[in-house]
């Protein structure tokens, strides 16, 4: 990780990073977030985004995914995909989430989505926690979906990819109400994993998992720090 001696006050606005950055001749600015960390079903999805300054002027709404309403998110994501100079979605499945553990995925997934940018930007900001091996000057920001508008954009984007996916497995597998919780740990997910048993796309290395299978098994929402984790193992669907 490069950290930025430009980063402003968080309070200057959703796109002070992206602006210091550009004043800084570090422009444009990619942002990479995840959505289904925290879910004990389902893929983990990684989005990168690439805003210019007149595409982040004609997205309204943009903020952090988890605090818009699902007609909010579909909006500002439809205005993200036909603004943005580029944008990448990389899906990891459950499978390689059991295989791997979290944290790995969650890395390489990250670098992934930077990779598969054809016009590599200047900077790229993550939200939560340092991605060694990037290739690329980048800082880490604390829940910075939240701070920044590009990782704002993101996280929306991997967000409303990875909500229609479960709707879909909700269909396959209607007994579980994915296209409600999302694969996310709740009363009802849970009551209805201890009345039917685990689905084929239940992580089965979570803990809240019956019949979790992995030692040391992953917990939701565990914050793990960066490490050194291999830029290998991945499946190579995407």
């Amino acid at each position: 990780m490069v950290a930025s001696p430009y980063a402003p006050r968080r309070s200057a606005g959703l796109a002070a990073y992206e602006n210091a950055l550009a004043r800084a001749g570090l422009a444009p600015v990619a942002g990479i977030d995840e959505a289904g960390r925290g879910a004990c079903a389902g893929p983990l999805v990684v989005a990168a985004v690439v805003l210019g300054s007149a595409a982040t002027r004609r997205i309204d709404g943009l903020a952090d995914s988890k605090l818009l309403t699902p007609a909010a998110r579909e909006a500002a994501y439809g205005l993200i995909v036909r603004h943005a100079l580029e944008w990448h979605v990389v899906t990891i499945p459950h499978t390689d989430i059991d295989r791997l553990g979290l944290h790995v995925c969650n890395v390489q997934g990250m670098r992934r989505a930077y990779a598969a940018l054809r016009d590599k930007p200047a900077y790229v900001l993550t939200d939560g926690f340092p991605v060694p091996g990037l290739g690329a000057p980048n800082l880490a920001m604390w829940k910075g979906d939240q701070v920044a508008a590009s990782v704002a954009a993101a996280s929306i984007v991997a967000k409303v990819t990875r909500d229609r996916m479960m709707c879909e497995l909700d269909e396959r597998y209607p007994e579980y109400g994915f296209c409600r919780h999302k694969g996310y740990v709740t009363g009802e997910h849970l009551r209805t994993l201890a009345e039917h048993g685990p689905s084929p796309v239940h992580r089965r290395s979570f803990r809240c998992v019956p019949g979790a299978d992995v030692p040391g098994a992953d917990v939701p929402e565990a914050d793990v720090p960066g490490a050194d984790v291999p830029n290998e193992g991945l499946a190579e669907g995407e």
